[in-house]
């Protein structure tokens, strides 16, 4: 999915009154634009130094027209803290407030920017308005990092609020915590939750037409996958929910997607979605089953931070180090084996009631990964991360099977997140970013578990 670059922002504070360094002020704002515009974002900057209230409110009009998705403020010489209020008036999204550093040649102070930046933060907080920091030189690794990290943050804070979810048939019988209120979503997230019944979506399936599925079985011989006990003629059918499924994020405007796809489906079309699921988290798309809202926000979440592709998984066992993690068969391929190696994936039927068609495969060993999720409990919105690398597996296992060797002991974990009402669903993604993640919960106000 092609999307356009995302629109930062970009405000320089300073005072009416001239102070400090100014011409180290200007060799750090020179430096951090020419960072910028080395970046993927489009640049959206004030046409003026920000030094009162009718400055910073010309500059946010002309933000406002612009559209821009983030904003970043930065006082490489100390500017007027009084603006803290009026900003946080004027943008209800997660601020970025960069510190540059001190000259360290001479015994002058240069800047006062860290101290500026810690003023706006304690009146940000007590505002309760949500904000990020960054503190270093922009030509340094680990400030860009940090940088392009809270921005993505921003944007994906921002993003919720526009998010649609649609939940197809409900959730699965008995999975009762998956199940979703829209209304504490949205007080949650900003998020709307959209339904449509199973009804709706065998209408949608039954009106693809044959050159359709035909063009999409094409698409998927292509990909090379070998089948384990499924043939060629199972794939029309396969296509056809994929294609049902696309359609829904497509036509009915949705980012996140969550379908009840177990007792019902496999009996009233014969078989089971789980490889279109594979198929649509491996484009990118923030793809749930059995109902589960908010893990289909929590892979939204993850595409947005640019984490890359999200695997649901049952819990299935732990030990004091590691994590098994398995479901019925709609891991990303991307994540598994390669194609044709053991434990790469194939197109199977399922392990339990045998019809198609799922996809089998093992989660590749010796990739960090972090394990995380966002729930509902008690009317808020808790989260939990923690990192590990994966494993090659004790046994093979039917379906999509990992073993991951955790940092922490996952018995305690376990534990904690079932006294917090977590759903058995986990989020899975390449990397580690739990740091990360808590910060997302930091600034959006939930609970870290």
């Amino acid at each position: 999915m092609q999307k356009n670059p995302e629109k930062l922002g970009v405000i320089f504070l300073g005072r009416r009154r001239p102070g400090f360094d100014m011409e180290w002020g200007g060799q750090m704002e020179r430096r951090v634009r020419s960072w910028l515009e080395k970046t993927d974002f489009s640049l959206c900057e004030a046409s003026e130094k920000v030094v009162d209230d009718p400055s910073l409110r010309r500059c946010m009009a002309m933000f406002n027209d612009q559209r821009v998705d983030a904003i970043v403020l930065l006082q490489t010489t100390m500017g007027d803290a009084r603006l803290s209020q009026t900003m946080a008036q004027l943008w209800p999204g997660p601020l970025i407030l960069w510190a540059t550093p001190e000259n360290q040649r001479g015994d002058m102070i240069s800047s006062c920017s860290l101290v500026g930046v810690h003023c706006w933060a304690s009146v940000l907080r007590q505002m309760r308005h949500p904000f990020e920091l960054v503190n270093g030189d922009p030509d340094v690794p680990a400030t860009r990092q940090r940088f392009l990290e809270a921005v993505r943050l921003a944007f994906t804070v921002r993003g919720l609020k526009k998010v649609r979810v649609g939940v197809i048939g409900g959730q699965a019988p008995g999975y009762f915590a998956m199940g979703a209120d829209p209304f504490s979503v949205h007080v949650g997230t900003g998020a709307s939750v959209q339904s449509f019944s199973l009804v709706e979506f065998g209408n949608i399936a039954n009106e693809i037409t044959a050159e359709a599925i035909s063009a999409d079985v094409a698409k998927v011989k292509t990909l090379g996958l070998p089948h384990k006990d499924t043939t060629d003629d199972d794939l029309p059918m396969a296509s056809r929910l994929y294609l049902a499924m696309k359609s829904f994020f497509d036509n009915e405007n949705l980012d996140a997607v969550t379908i009840r796809e177990w007792p019902e489906m496999p009996n009233v079309f014969g078989q089971w979605p789980y490889f279109g699921v594979a198929r649509l988290a491996d484009e990118g798309r923030a793809i749930g089953i059995e109902g589960d809202v908010d893990g289909a926000l929590s892979a939204w979440i993850a595409e947005s931070l640019g984490l890359g592709r999200c695997y649901l998984s049952d819990w299935l066992e732990h030990d004091a180090e590691t994590i098994t993690l398995w479901h019925g068969g709609a891991a990303p391929m991307s994540m598994c084996e390669p194609f044709g190696s053991p434990g790469g994936p194939k197109i199977a039927r399922h392990f339990n009631i045998k019809k198609p068609a799922v996809v089998e495969g093992t989660i590749r060993a010796d990739m960090p990964v972090t394990v995380y999720r966002f729930w509902r409990c008690d009317g808020t919105y808790f989260v939990t991360a923690r990192e590990g690398e994966t494993i090659k597996p004790r046994r093979h296992l039917m379906a999509t099977n990992a073993l991951a060797r955790m940092k922490n002991d996952p018995a305690e974990w376990f534990a904690d997140l079932c006294h917090a009402g977590m759903p058995h669903h986990v989020a899975v993604v390449q990397g580690h970013h739990a740091a990360l993640l808590k910060r997302v919960a930091r600034v959006m106000n939930m609970q870290f578990v």
